[in-house]
């Protein structure tokens, strides 16, 4: 029997395997992630991703290692490197700081992938009851099944709509530069048989233009103690068309990804990246080798460009998400 079993991780007891995104939608290749310095290479290669998933993956690795006989000092090493791996996802800190006191490594990481798919099941709830029937939802990146251990944040709320018949019509960003909505996405939206339309990020102002989108839903890497929060580069654009043409803007995300100890999106690190990602994809470039070029991973969107915050504990609006309750739900 598998210790976990989700749409992109497995443990069949002994080994830790992980669906390398990078290589979908052509081909479905598994990865050994068992030992914490492949795993921190997955992680920064974004063979594995997705803020819950990521924390849920360090933690199965850690786990693994332990199972292995690691000594206490290799296995705090190989804590404190995961935790590095990557700057602005909070979920790996969250989960890797629960890992480095836990008695029994694999219980504890047991009981975080168990309880992410919980999460998931929880935004779902509360999100599918905003969608209205034959709704057009936007989303940016990759925020399903690939990205959690669970069903999803933005796009778990999008699949409960759909299984609840409410006739809506997707449209997903192909996210530039490294295309998580035009590979994971598309990849998962096909395979739920939830109907949808591939677009560039550019073309997402004229959706709204007209019309063919209600309701724009992403997901987030870290939120601030105020509702500030990070997601995949280009969700702050989104924001900004959103609230200039009335639509409603909702980030999706489980309580693991609220910051407390960070007061606003100021105080959030956005990961850089190669800029060799911006001049091309894979074998393919655009752009000279030697053009200089900037890769934020992640922007920042403020709270004010926030209709709501869809938790796991529930939906928070702007205007209650800059009371402070946050500290409240997620304390």
């Amino acid at each position: 029997m598998n210790l976990f079993d989700s749409l992109g991780l497995r443990h069949d007891g002994r080994t830790l395997w992980v669906l390398d995104q990078t290589q979908l939608p052509d081909a479905e290749v598994w990865l050994d992630g068992s030992m914490p310095d492949a795993m921190v290479a997955l992680i920064k290669r974004l063979a594995v991703r997705g803020a819950p998933l990521i924390g849920v993956a360090a933690a199965a690795s850690l786990a693994t290692f332990a199972q292995r006989g690691a000594s206490a000092s290799e296995y705090a090493a190989a804590c404190a490197a995961l935790r590095g791996a990557r700057p602005t996802a909070v979920n790996l800190m969250w989960a890797m700081d629960r890992m480095k006191v836990a008695a029994d490594p694999m219980g504890e990481a047991r009981a975080i992938f168990e309880e992410d798919v919980r999460l998931c099941e929880g935004m779902a709830k509360h999100g599918a009851a905003l969608i209205q029937e034959g709704e057009g939802l936007l989303t940016h990146c990759n925020t399903g099944g690939l990205a959690t251990a669970g069903i999803g944040t933005a796009l778990g709320v999008i699949r409960r709509a759909h299984e609840q018949g409410k006739r809506i019509h997707v449209y997903a960003d192909e996210t530039r530069p490294l295309l998580q909505g035009g590979r994971l996405t598309t990849w998962e939206l096909k395979k739920l048989g939830i109907p949808s339309t591939l677009i560039t990020d550019s073309m997402a102002a004229l959706l709204l233009r007209d019309g063919r989108v209600q309701r724009v839903l992403v997901g987030s890497d870290r939120v601030a103690a105020n509702g500030d929060f990070a997601n995949k580069v280009g969700t702050y654009g989104l924001a900004v068309q959103a609230r200039y043409h009335g639509v409603p803007f909702h980030p999706v995300a489980p309580f693991s990804t609220v910051d407390l100890a960070c007061p606003n999106g100021a105080a959030i690190p956005i990961e850089e990246r190669d800029p060799a990602e911006v001049r091309g994809y894979g074998s393919l470039r655009w752009a000279p080798e030697d053009m200089p070029a900037w890769n934020p991973s992640f922007d920042v969107t403020p709270v004010d460009l926030v209709t709501s915050l869809v938790l796991d504990r529930g939906v928070f609006n702007a205007e209650v998400l800059q009371s402070g309750v946050l500290m409240k739900v997620c304390g």
